[in-house]
């Protein structure tokens, strides 16, 4: 039907142009209404857009003992799944560069955790085919504002869209005729503030003037074993105000956000279904060598799939459970802890949003 459409309007337009004489301007701006009319008819009617928590492919702060081996990628073990999204995000928790001093104060440099991660490491992101990453977490000032920067040039050096940081707190990017708008948000002091909602609100709603999808992702939250569900408070880590993440995630679709992705925690955390859009309030950690805690719930790498239609709006979804241990990259989880720590958070946080989950991972919005 689709293709009917458009051959009835290049032909009436063909047509129209031999029977008449138009002036340039008239001849131009069908051919731009043609162009325009054949673009749209090429786009997928679904989208599959793939998340994942916290990426940090291993440091060489304070020494190169904490780089993996070389011969094997970070993603090897998952791509098989990766490599299946329209669009791929992931939260980069550290710097790319091969540059800069530590920037935190560590009388024990062994104890400290600033994350270095080589710049030839960016590939391994542009092989896996991430589109979009979002920099805003407590990690990305690690080393200062060359580490900002070298991050930055390594991220569009594999043509990757980021946002987070002052320099761009939003980003545009096009992918298989379809606009992109992303933003990210986190409580540090080198990020777009969670916080502030006010501001949030405003970048939201500029992407969505200019963006057919606009995807919002926020570092946020308390961290660890004993914090898994979403309060719908303001948490707090160590004295530090971590955001209310309920609230954020709500404002941002209020203001047009059409899918809202979440990491900070360490541990995965509830989905919910709001407003017809899809929420996921932490996917832990993803790919996380050495100098982090795997133990337990914390070792679960969830990979989350959303479809979504043309107008943001949720249609299914499906949850891949990949694992980590320490010093081992991602691989896959035939026991699917991940899938049920999740399904079970989500009915007890998020009884209202009637996701129903199969064994398999894939999972529905039950109807009402």
């Amino acid at each position: 039907m689709r293709k009917l459409f458009l051959i009835v309007i290049i032909f009436g337009f063909s047509a129209s142009v031999h029977a008449q004489k138009y002036s340039k301007e008239v001849i131009d701006s069908m051919y731009v209404l043609v162009k325009d009319v054949q673009e749209k008819l090429s786009r997928p009617s679904e989208i599959k857009i793939m998340a994942v928590g916290d990426i940090m492919m291993g440091t060489n702060f304070p020494n190169d003992s904490y780089l993996p081996p070389a011969g094997k990628g970070p993603f090897d073990d998952v791509n098989d799944i990766l490599t299946q999204a329209d669009i791929l995000f992931g939260n980069l928790e550290g710097t790319l560069t091969d540059e800069g001093e530590n920037a935190k104060r560590c009388s024990d440099p062994s104890k400290c955790y600033s994350f270095r991660s080589p710049e030839s490491y960016g590939r391994y992101l542009e092989e896996s085919g991430f589109d979009v990453m979002s920099i805003a977490n407590n990690h990305i000032g690690d080393f200062g504002d060359i580490g900002i920067k070298n991050t930055s040039k390594t991220l569009e050096k594999h043509n990757i869209a980021y946002a987070g940081v002052f320099a761009q707190p939003a980003t545009i990017f096009e992918k298989d005729g379809i606009k992109y708008g992303f933003c990210a948000f986190a409580p540090n002091k080198d990020c777009v503030k969670i916080h502030n909602l006010t501001n949030a609100k405003q970048i939201v709603t500029e992407l969505k003037e200019k963006a057919d999808i606009v995807i919002v992702s926020f570092h946020g939250g308390a961290e660890g074993f004993k914090h898994t569900h979403v309060t719908r408070k303001t948490e707090r880590f160590y004295g530090e105000d971590r955001g209310n993440v309920y609230l954020f995630a709500h404002t941002m679709i209020d203001a047009g956000a059409d899918i809202v992705i979440g990491h900070g925690p360490h541990v995965s955390r509830a989905f919910e279904v709001y407003k017809n859009k899809f929420i996921a309030y932490s996917l832990g950690n993803f790919c996380t060598y050495s100098r982090f805690n795997l133990d337990g719930i914390k070792g679960y790498a969830p990979i989350a799939e959303i479809n979504i239609d043309l107008e943001g709006n949720f249609i299914k979804g499906k949850l891949h459970s990949a694992k980590q241990i320490d010093e081992v990259y991602p691989f896959m989880d035939n026991k699917k802890g991940a899938l049920k720590e999740i399904e079970k958070l989500t009915n007890e946080d998020f009884p209202e949003s009637k996701l129903i989950f199969e064994k398999d991972g894939s999972f529905t919005q039950q109807k009402q």
